[in-house]
Protein backbone atom coordinates (compact mmCIF):
# COMPACT_ATOMS: atom_id res chain seq x y z
CA UNK A 1 0.00 0.00 0.00
CA UNK A 2 1.34 3.43 -0.96
CA UNK A 3 1.92 6.06 1.69
CA UNK A 4 -0.91 8.23 0.33
CA UNK A 5 -3.33 5.28 0.30
CA UNK A 6 -2.36 4.41 3.85
CA UNK A 7 -3.01 8.00 4.98
CA UNK A 8 -6.38 8.04 3.22
CA UNK A 9 -7.36 4.72 4.86
CA UNK A 10 -6.26 6.00 8.26
CA UNK A 11 -8.37 9.14 7.82
CA UNK A 12 -11.43 7.04 6.92
CA UNK A 13 -10.97 4.92 10.04
CA UNK A 14 -10.61 8.08 12.10
CA UNK A 15 -13.89 9.47 10.73
CA UNK A 16 -15.75 6.24 11.51
CA UNK A 17 -14.37 6.09 15.04
CA UNK A 18 -15.32 9.72 15.57
CA UNK A 19 -18.90 9.05 14.46
CA UNK A 20 -19.18 6.00 16.73
CA UNK A 21 -17.83 7.89 19.73
CA UNK A 22 -20.11 10.86 19.07
CA UNK A 23 -23.15 8.59 18.81
CA UNK A 24 -22.19 6.85 22.05
CA UNK A 25 -21.74 10.17 23.85
CA UNK A 26 -25.07 11.48 22.49
CA UNK A 27 -26.89 8.36 23.66
CA UNK A 28 -25.29 8.59 27.11
CA UNK A 29 -26.21 12.29 27.38
CA UNK A 30 -29.81 11.57 26.37
CA UNK A 31 -30.06 8.79 28.98
CA UNK A 32 -28.63 11.02 31.69
CA UNK A 33 -31.06 13.80 30.70
CA UNK A 34 -34.01 11.39 30.88
CA UNK A 35 -32.90 10.13 34.30
CA UNK A 36 -32.62 13.72 35.52
CA UNK A 37 -36.16 14.49 34.30
CA UNK A 38 -37.42 11.30 35.96
CA UNK A 39 -35.87 12.38 39.27
CA UNK A 40 -37.34 15.89 38.94
CA UNK A 41 -40.80 14.39 38.50
CA UNK A 42 -40.25 12.25 41.61
CA UNK A 43 -39.39 15.38 43.62
CA UNK A 44 -42.90 16.71 43.18
CA UNK A 45 -45.28 16.69 46.12
CA UNK A 46 -46.39 13.17 47.04
CA UNK A 47 -50.11 12.49 47.27
CA UNK A 48 -50.85 10.05 50.08
CA UNK A 49 -53.43 7.30 49.70
CA UNK A 50 -54.70 4.79 52.25
CA UNK A 51 -54.81 1.03 52.23
CA UNK A 52 -58.38 -0.30 52.17
CA UNK A 53 -59.28 -1.59 55.63
CA UNK A 54 -58.91 -5.36 55.96
CA UNK A 55 -57.46 -5.80 52.46
CA UNK A 56 -54.20 -7.52 51.52
CA UNK A 57 -53.56 -5.33 48.48
CA UNK A 58 -53.82 -1.59 47.94
CA UNK A 59 -55.67 -1.56 44.62
CA UNK A 60 -52.71 0.16 42.92
CA UNK A 61 -52.17 -2.57 40.33
CA UNK A 62 -54.52 -3.03 37.40
CA UNK A 63 -54.96 -6.74 38.16
CA UNK A 64 -53.93 -9.05 41.00
CA UNK A 65 -55.62 -12.25 39.81
CA UNK A 66 -52.61 -13.51 37.82
CA UNK A 67 -50.02 -13.12 40.59
CA UNK A 68 -48.30 -16.37 41.60
CA UNK A 69 -45.38 -17.32 43.91
CA UNK A 70 -42.06 -17.02 42.09
CA UNK A 71 -39.54 -19.83 42.74
CA UNK A 72 -36.74 -17.65 41.36
CA UNK A 73 -37.15 -15.08 44.13
CA UNK A 74 -36.65 -15.60 47.84
CA UNK A 75 -39.32 -14.60 50.33
CA UNK A 76 -43.00 -14.03 49.69
CA UNK A 77 -42.88 -12.31 46.32
CA UNK A 78 -45.82 -12.82 43.97
CA UNK A 79 -45.24 -12.13 40.29
CA UNK A 80 -46.84 -12.17 36.87
CA UNK A 81 -45.23 -12.11 33.42
CA UNK A 82 -47.18 -11.73 30.19
CA UNK A 83 -46.28 -14.63 27.88
CA UNK A 84 -47.94 -13.18 24.77
CA UNK A 85 -45.46 -13.36 21.89
CA UNK A 86 -46.19 -9.77 20.86
CA UNK A 87 -46.36 -8.26 24.35
CA UNK A 88 -43.60 -9.53 26.64
CA UNK A 89 -40.45 -8.12 28.19
CA UNK A 90 -38.27 -9.32 25.31
CA UNK A 91 -39.95 -6.84 22.96
CA UNK A 92 -39.00 -3.69 24.87
CA UNK A 93 -35.76 -1.70 24.86
CA UNK A 94 -36.34 1.25 27.26
CA UNK A 95 -38.29 2.23 30.35
CA UNK A 96 -40.05 5.18 31.96
CA UNK A 97 -39.83 5.08 35.78
CA UNK A 98 -42.85 6.85 37.26
CA UNK A 99 -42.72 8.61 40.66
CA UNK A 100 -43.39 6.15 43.50
CA UNK A 101 -46.83 6.31 45.11
CA UNK A 102 -47.36 6.02 48.88
CA UNK A 103 -50.19 4.14 50.60
CA UNK A 104 -50.58 4.62 54.34
CA UNK A 105 -51.77 1.88 56.66
CA UNK A 106 -55.57 2.01 56.93
CA UNK A 107 -55.59 3.29 60.55
CA UNK A 108 -52.90 5.99 60.24
CA UNK A 109 -53.62 9.56 61.33
CA UNK A 110 -52.40 11.42 58.25
CA UNK A 111 -52.09 14.70 60.16
CA UNK A 112 -49.12 13.28 62.08
CA UNK A 113 -47.07 13.11 58.89
CA UNK A 114 -45.87 16.61 57.92
CA UNK A 115 -45.33 17.32 54.23
CA UNK A 116 -41.53 17.10 54.43
CA UNK A 117 -41.68 13.51 55.67
CA UNK A 118 -44.32 12.19 53.27
CA UNK A 119 -42.27 11.70 50.15
CA UNK A 120 -38.76 11.12 51.48
CA UNK A 121 -38.88 7.33 51.26
CA UNK A 122 -40.69 7.37 47.92
CA UNK A 123 -38.08 9.67 46.36
CA UNK A 124 -35.19 7.56 47.62
CA UNK A 125 -36.86 4.38 46.37
CA UNK A 126 -37.41 6.02 42.97
CA UNK A 127 -33.68 6.77 42.65
CA UNK A 128 -32.86 3.21 43.74
CA UNK A 129 -35.21 1.80 41.07
CA UNK A 130 -33.65 3.98 38.34
CA UNK A 131 -30.18 2.79 39.37
CA UNK A 132 -31.31 -0.84 39.46
CA UNK A 133 -32.99 -1.02 36.04
CA UNK A 134 -31.01 1.45 33.93
CA UNK A 135 -28.28 -0.98 32.88
CA UNK A 136 -30.93 -3.34 31.47
CA UNK A 137 -33.43 -0.78 30.17
CA UNK A 138 -32.20 2.77 29.46
CA UNK A 139 -34.45 5.20 31.36
CA UNK A 140 -36.36 7.60 29.11
CA UNK A 141 -39.07 10.21 29.70
CA UNK A 142 -41.28 9.77 26.63
CA UNK A 143 -43.62 6.86 25.73
CA UNK A 144 -43.03 4.86 22.59
CA UNK A 145 -43.84 1.52 20.90
CA UNK A 146 -40.83 -0.22 22.51
CA UNK A 147 -40.96 1.56 25.87
CA UNK A 148 -42.18 0.15 29.19
CA UNK A 149 -43.59 2.19 32.06
CA UNK A 150 -42.62 1.11 35.58
CA UNK A 151 -45.34 1.96 38.11
CA UNK A 152 -44.61 1.30 41.78
CA UNK A 153 -46.08 1.94 45.19
CA UNK A 154 -44.94 1.63 48.79
CA UNK A 155 -47.87 0.23 50.78
CA UNK A 156 -48.62 0.12 54.50
CA UNK A 157 -46.56 3.14 55.64
CA UNK A 158 -47.17 4.00 59.31
CA UNK A 159 -46.37 6.75 61.80
CA UNK A 160 -43.56 5.85 64.20
CA UNK A 161 -42.42 7.13 67.56
CA UNK A 162 -40.87 10.44 68.45
CA UNK A 163 -37.36 11.09 67.19
CA UNK A 164 -34.96 11.39 70.18
CA UNK A 165 -33.39 14.83 70.56
CA UNK A 166 -29.92 13.29 70.20
CA UNK A 167 -30.84 11.99 66.71
CA UNK A 168 -32.26 15.26 65.42
CA UNK A 169 -30.37 17.39 62.93
CA UNK A 170 -29.37 20.92 63.83
CA UNK A 171 -31.32 22.02 60.77
CA UNK A 172 -35.05 21.98 61.63
CA UNK A 173 -35.95 21.63 57.95
CA UNK A 174 -34.18 18.27 57.78
CA UNK A 175 -35.37 16.56 60.95
CA UNK A 176 -38.73 15.00 61.87
CA UNK A 177 -40.58 15.08 65.18
CA UNK A 178 -41.87 11.55 64.56
CA UNK A 179 -40.44 8.80 62.42
CA UNK A 180 -41.99 7.25 59.34
CA UNK A 181 -42.34 3.55 60.13
CA UNK A 182 -41.81 1.13 57.22
CA UNK A 183 -41.46 -2.00 59.35
CA UNK A 184 -44.55 -3.60 57.77
CA UNK A 185 -44.33 -1.95 54.38
CA UNK A 186 -44.55 -3.80 51.08
CA UNK A 187 -44.00 -2.91 47.44
CA UNK A 188 -46.38 -3.27 44.54
CA UNK A 189 -45.09 -2.67 41.02
CA UNK A 190 -46.07 -3.32 37.46
CA UNK A 191 -44.61 -2.82 34.01
CA UNK A 192 -47.11 -1.65 31.42
CA UNK A 193 -46.85 -0.78 27.75
CA UNK A 194 -46.20 2.97 27.73
CA UNK A 195 -48.65 3.53 24.88
CA UNK A 196 -51.49 1.09 25.48
CA UNK A 197 -51.26 0.61 29.27
CA UNK A 198 -51.41 -3.17 28.86
CA UNK A 199 -49.81 -5.00 31.81
CA UNK A 200 -46.62 -6.79 30.79
CA UNK A 201 -45.35 -7.87 34.23
CA UNK A 202 -46.15 -7.29 37.90
CA UNK A 203 -44.76 -8.04 41.35
CA UNK A 204 -45.93 -7.71 44.95
CA UNK A 205 -43.15 -8.05 47.52
CA UNK A 206 -43.97 -7.82 51.20
CA UNK A 207 -41.85 -8.76 54.20
CA UNK A 208 -42.01 -7.77 57.85
CA UNK A 209 -38.86 -5.68 58.36
CA UNK A 210 -39.46 -5.35 62.10
CA UNK A 211 -38.35 -2.70 64.57
CA UNK A 212 -35.74 -0.22 63.43
CA UNK A 213 -36.99 0.16 59.86
CA UNK A 214 -37.81 3.84 60.27
CA UNK A 215 -37.10 7.16 58.56
CA UNK A 216 -36.21 9.97 60.92
CA UNK A 217 -34.88 12.75 58.72
CA UNK A 218 -34.82 14.13 55.20
CA UNK A 219 -31.27 12.82 54.79
CA UNK A 220 -31.97 9.42 56.35
CA UNK A 221 -29.98 7.59 53.66
CA UNK A 222 -26.75 9.20 54.90
CA UNK A 223 -27.29 8.48 58.60
CA UNK A 224 -26.41 5.19 60.26
CA UNK A 225 -29.33 5.55 62.68
CA UNK A 226 -31.77 4.97 59.81
CA UNK A 227 -29.66 2.44 57.86
CA UNK A 228 -32.35 -0.25 58.06
CA UNK A 229 -34.73 1.89 55.98
CA UNK A 230 -32.08 2.60 53.36
CA UNK A 231 -31.17 -1.09 53.13
CA UNK A 232 -34.84 -2.04 52.76
CA UNK A 233 -35.38 0.28 49.80
CA UNK A 234 -32.13 -0.81 48.16
CA UNK A 235 -33.11 -4.44 48.72
CA UNK A 236 -36.52 -3.99 47.10
CA UNK A 237 -34.97 -2.24 44.10
CA UNK A 238 -32.48 -5.10 43.75
CA UNK A 239 -35.31 -7.65 43.84
CA UNK A 240 -37.15 -5.75 41.11
CA UNK A 241 -34.01 -6.08 38.99
CA UNK A 242 -33.72 -9.78 39.87
CA UNK A 243 -37.33 -10.23 38.79
CA UNK A 244 -36.67 -8.47 35.48
CA UNK A 245 -33.58 -10.59 34.84
CA UNK A 246 -35.40 -13.85 35.58
CA UNK A 247 -38.42 -12.81 33.51
CA UNK A 248 -36.21 -12.01 30.52
CA UNK A 249 -34.65 -15.47 30.50
CA UNK A 250 -35.90 -17.60 27.63
CA UNK A 251 -38.24 -20.45 28.49
CA UNK A 252 -37.02 -23.96 27.56
CA UNK A 253 -39.37 -23.90 24.55
CA UNK A 254 -38.12 -20.50 23.35
CA UNK A 255 -34.50 -21.51 23.92
CA UNK A 256 -35.03 -24.66 21.85
CA UNK A 257 -36.61 -22.68 19.00
CA UNK A 258 -33.75 -20.16 19.11
CA UNK A 259 -31.18 -22.97 19.02
CA UNK A 260 -32.91 -24.64 16.09
CA UNK A 261 -33.07 -21.41 14.13
CA UNK A 262 -29.37 -20.62 14.68
CA UNK A 263 -27.45 -21.22 11.46
CA UNK A 264 -23.89 -19.85 11.60
CA UNK A 265 -22.31 -18.91 8.32
CA UNK A 266 -21.01 -22.03 6.65
CA UNK A 267 -22.72 -24.23 9.23
CA UNK A 268 -25.00 -26.00 6.77
CA UNK A 269 -23.68 -28.81 4.64
CA UNK A 270 -23.34 -27.98 0.98
CA UNK A 271 -25.62 -30.06 -1.15
CA UNK A 272 -24.10 -31.57 -4.31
Amino acid sequence: MSNSSFQTHACEIGVVLSLVLNASCTRQTQTQSSQAKSEQAAEQQVELRKMPAGKEFSGFLKDYSNLKPNPNLDGNALTFVNTDQQKNLHKYIAMIVDPVQVYLASDVDESKLPQKSRGVGARYFHRALVDAVSSAFPVVDQPGPLVLRLRSAIIGVDVGGEVPAADKSANPDETFDRTVNIGKVGVEMELVDSQTGEEIAAMVDRENLGAGAEIGSVNFSRQEKWAAAREAFDGWAHRVREFLDSAEELSPEDAKRADQSYRPYGGEETKH
